[in-house]
């Protein structure tokens, strides 16, 4: 997740045509980070998640441990190339076919690995030596699936956060950055072909926590509001996520892909953070995530594309107490690190501050 502060609402998102594999069956997910040291073990895990009826799970690399857990468990997984072995991964396509063989194919069918993320938030990030060979790791990834004939069975992307965009506000004027057009548009056209989605990392809580004095927080956290409006869509937007959905899919549609999905692979609000990180509580938290649960269950789209159903991965499964930056970073779980629940959401059968992961029994 970028750290970044942004001024200006909103953020984006992901993408599939009807013929290609998708990774993301229903509307809710859930990113399992583990950056923390007490934090339950992945069969601990797995029992969690099946009693929370949560099936769809990404992580951010190929962990044995976690996929031998996940094993016989009809959960599906999205594992994570990490941006460290992106550039290995660009020059190298016998290294990208033996991770390939040695991460996801000697893993199927019985852990059901469904996606590869080839890094995350590289575009726009901090290092530019990625930059430029993330499209060269991500086809030689894609290019392994072909050769082991997992291509229809293992969708390839990639996560981007807002930094790639030039402008979100208002939804209808979403652009790419110049700089970083030049690499995305290329991807982009690889997704393309391949039947892939845009991915992004949406959080209108760093859009709050960097504008508290000009964003409606209730325009954050799908509370009643007046909302905004879009003269140039003609529409109306009471909550920021649809607004910055919106945003992403006006930038694919000014770069020339006006088909492709956007889903959100990161969103989330943290319980607590440093003074300075406006609207860091548990209350905060517990409003954001429960009327998000309420929204995907809907299965509807946005303002600007009601028939694409919004898809989105909640951060995070734990709390995680050794991830650096802002406080804020390491308070974004639904869970704490013993199971009981954060704060309650509306899992049915699991109670705030009662339901210990070690206690709860799976049918």
């Amino acid at each position: 997740m970028t750290i970044l502060r942004f001024f200006c609402p909103f953020f984006i998102l992901f993408f599939t045509p009807i013929a290609s594999v998708q990774a993301f069956t229903g509307t809710y997910g859930i990113n399992y980070g583990r950056i923390a040291n007490n934090i339950p073990s992945p069969d601990e895990v797995v029992t969690l998640l099946r009693a929370a009826k949560i099936r769809n799970v990404r992580i951010y690399d190929a962990d044995h441990s976690v996929l031998k857990a996940f094993s016989g468990t009809g959960l599906e997984i999205v594992v994570g190339l990490p941006n460290g072995q992106l550039q290995d991964m660009s020059s190298n396509p016998d290294h990208a076919l033996n991770w390939v063989k040695e991460n996801v194919q000697s893993f199927l069918p019985d852990t059901r690995i469904r996606g590869i993320a080839v890094g995350n938030e590289v575009l726009g990030g901090t290092d530019y030596s990625l930059w430029g060979v993330l499209l060269g790791a991500v086809k030689n990834i894609y290019n392994a699936t072909k050769k082991l004939h997992l291509d229809q069975l293992v969708q390839i992307s990639t996560a981007n956060s807002f930094a790639v965009f030039a402008v979100s506000y208002p939804p209808s004027s979403g652009k790419f950055d110049n700089n970083v057009n030049q690499y995305m548009k290329p991807l982009l056209e690889f997704f393309q072909q391949i039947g892939s989605p845009f991915c992004l990392n949406a959080y209108p809580f760093l859009a709050y926590a960097g504008d508290p004095e000009h964003i409606d927080i209730n325009y954050a956290l799908f509370e009643p509001t007046k909302g905004i409006y879009d003269p140039m869509y003609h529409l109306h937007y009471d909550n920021m996520l649809d607004a910055q959905i919106d945003a992403a899919y006006a930038a694919l549609e000014d770069a020339g892909f006006d088909k492709m999905e956007v889903i959100v692979t990161e969103t989330g609000w943290a319980s607590n953070g440093d003074q300075s990180e406006a609207g860091a509580n548990a209350t905060n938290a517990r409003t954001y995530n429960y009327n998000l649960r309420k929204r995907l269950a809907k299965r509807k789209g946005t303002p600007h594309r009601p028939k694409n159903v919004v898809k989105a991965y909640i951060f995070a499964l734990f709390n995680e107490n050794e991830k650096p930056g802002h406080s804020s970073e390491k308070n974004y779980g639904l869970f704490k690190a013993d199971g009981s629940i954060s704060y309650d959401i509306g899992f049915h059968g699991l109670n705030a501050g009662h339901s210990s992961l070690l206690s709860l029994k799976v049918p």
